[in-house]
């Protein structure tokens, strides 16, 4: 596996993978686990090169944040993505994705507004914002992201349909299904900021989002489904529910009714000081 750091080193490296044939990328803040590991065996699958990005984005992160603590592990990333055959690991600095005097913002309406988009000002800019510099740093003909992010997937598709992206094109924006631990709770990057207790505890937004889900294609009512999973969480240990919120899949649109078309439920909670998201899909009627 190769490792750049600089984008004129980036450009050469990817010219080079291009012969063999299509490549993919994996834009990643590192601190790599199951799941992200999962997104770059799809990758391999799909193309010929596999291109996975490490950056740890500043201009995502609020002024309360944890920017600063955010995990950074490149030495054992690395060996990881080595393991899994990744062609090309790009690693730049925030000098190269943001070099002096930069001044260009990204901002999605719409999709971004809403859920996290409401309690994290700016993040969903700063999203978009990196995630156009590296599709156009890699040119991909495949870029692969989770789906526990399914707002974050829905404002990237967004962005490249808006700016008329072809590497890649919008339609080869793919999400890949959420991987889970044994209890259910999803793989998260935050999750070993948790005390034992707490990620004991921290079971309880996928089981009371399983139960929501199954309250409302049961035919019941959305409003009741979702009072009662925010108390679920709130007896379970969690500290505060940020949101909980059925939508539509494709625009975001909250719903307040079973939904005709394909749904998403949508949780964001907090336990100690961790921040969890999590999403699952809820089937129309």
């Amino acid at each position: 596996m190769q490792t750049v750091n600089r984008l004129i080193a980036l450009r050469e490296a990817v010219e080079s993978l291009r012969a063999d044939g299509e490549i993919a990328l994996v834009p990643t803040m590192g601190a790599l686990h199951e799941g992200h590991l999962t997104l770059v065996r799809e990758a391999r699958k799909r193309a010929a090169r596999t291109v996975v990005s490490i950056f740890v984005n500043p201009t995502q992160f609020g002024p309360n944040e944890d920017l600063d603590a955010y995990p950074r592990r490149m030495a054992e990333d690395s060996r990881l993505l080595e393991a899994e055959g990744v062609d090309l690991l790009w690693a730049p600095t925030v000098e190269q994705v943001y070099p002096a005097g930069f001044a260009t913002n990204i901002s999605v309406s719409g999709v971004s507004e809403g859920f996290c988009g409401a309690a994290r000002p700016g993040h969903f800019d700063g999203v978009a914002t990196v995630v156009c510099k590296l599709f156009h740093h890699v040119l991909p003909d495949i870029a692969l992201f989770g789906e526990k992010d399914w707002q974050q997937l829905a404002v990237i598709r967004r962005m490249a349909r808006d700016l008329d992206l072809v590497q890649p094109h919008v339609e080869r924006i793919l999400g890949v299904a959420t991987v889970r631990e044994a209890d259910g709770l999803a793989m998260s990057s935050r999750n070993q900021y948790l005390t034992p207790e707490q990620r004991s505890q921290a079971a309880a937004l996928p089981r009371a989002m399983r139960a929501a889900i199954a309250q409302i294609e049961g035919g019941g009512d959305v409003a009741q489904a979702l009072i009662a999973l925010e108390q679920a969480l709130l007896d379970g240990g969690f500290s505060s529910v940020d949101y909980a919120a059925l939508a539509d899949a494709d625009s975001l649109e909250p719903l307040s009714l079973a939904p005709q078309r394909p749904a998403r439920l949508l949780v964001a909670a907090r336990i100690g000081t961790t921040r969890l998201i999590d999403n699952m899909a809820v089937a129309a009627r």
